[in-house]
């Protein structure tokens, strides 16, 4: 049977469209195997070439399960060859800082790795840059508030003003103390500074190790006092002065292809602690804000607001 001209130019049309679709369907598959990739191995993807690691702390200090996982990635990447941590930092909770700070100490077992201070690196922020190798911070940096606090509120006067009262029985007196509904005693304060001054001799023990300077020397330096970036090279606590392009020419001396990319290791955005995005969005939310505020309130250190227990962290 022979075709007409009209039916050989739709078939031509459908033969065009089908063509057409077909490039659209492989596009979206493309896409689709690019985002699978980027949610099954994250941090790694563009990572296939040899390169430096910057890792990027900064804010509030927790225990931060992406940022050890992160860590843990980059220890076992045969691609890294040197780590950059660029700490920017008040400080946090004592237990946070530790947990980074001996994930950083075994990433240094394996490869060299420096810290690079931007504005800030005090308490536990300069406890997470004592496990690096090499410290650069910029003249102007602030550096140190070695130290650990615990602060409660006391709610008496306002209790006493409405005129609220608290019962409560207990197994023993210093159960739940301090508490921000009695006056303190003196045998709290006592258990109190106990439980301080212990995390105090071991951040004070970690910096004489690390910095190579004897205890009666990181205790003339441990009584909270914060130092700029010369302060603290003329004291040890840092070993340089600058930024990034100083942190890689250390890394140079250590083996490192100082012509190596450097390629910051993202967070994944997941969350897993506390103080996380998703908190500070949901803090925006309920200040009636728009989400986008909660980048503000972590940058203005709203997130500090809920930090419980012993932290070391430095309050401008």
């Amino acid at each position: 049977m022979t075709l007409r001209a009209d039916d050989l130019i739709d078939r031509r049309r459908l033969r065009r469209k089908l063509t057409f679709w077909r490039v659209v369907a492989f596009a979206v598959a493309a896409l689709g195997i690019a985002a699978l990739a980027a949610w099954f191995w994250g941090d790694e993807v563009g990572t296939a070439a040899d390169h430096i690691a910057r890792v990027k702390i900064d804010g509030t200090i927790t225990e931060d399960e992406d940022l050890i996982e992160r860590l843990e990635k980059i220890r076992k990447s045969d691609r890294v060859k040197g780590v950059i941590l660029s700490i920017n930092s008040p400080g946090g909770t004592t237990a946070g800082g530790e947990s980074i700070y001996d994930e950083v100490r075994k990433l240094a077992a394996d490869k060299p790795v420096v810290a690079q201070v931007g504005t800030l690196a005090a308490s536990a922020g300069y406890m997470i840059a004592s496990a690096a190798d090499h410290i650069v911070a910029r003249k102007s940096s602030i550096v140190g508030s070695i130290g650990v606090l615990i602060q409660f509120p006391d709610v008496t006067g306002l209790m006493d003003k409405i005129g609220v009262k608290l019962e409560e029985v207990k197994s023993a007196p210093l159960k739940a103390e301090p508490s921000p509904f009695n006056a303190t005693t003196e045998e709290e304060r006592a258990m109190v500074r106990k439980l301080i001054m212990d995390s105090y001799d071991w951040f004070v023990g970690i910096v004489s190790e690390r910095r190579h300077l004897s205890r009666d020397q990181v205790l003339a330096l441990a009584d909270g006092s914060i130092f700029t970036g010369r302060q603290a090279l003329a004291n040890k606590l840092i070993d340089e002065v600058g930024g990034e392009d100083e942190a890689v020419a250390w890394l140079g001396t250590k083996g490192v292809d100082a012509k190596l990319k450097v390629i910051e290791w993202k967070d994944g955005g997941s969350g897993g602690w506390l103080f996380s995005k998703a908190l500070t969005r949901t803090v925006a939310r309920a200040l009636g804000l728009p989400e986008e505020s909660g980048a503000v309130l972590e940058e203005i250190g709203a997130d500090r607001l809920f930090l419980d227990g012993l932290v070391s962290v430095w309050h401008p």
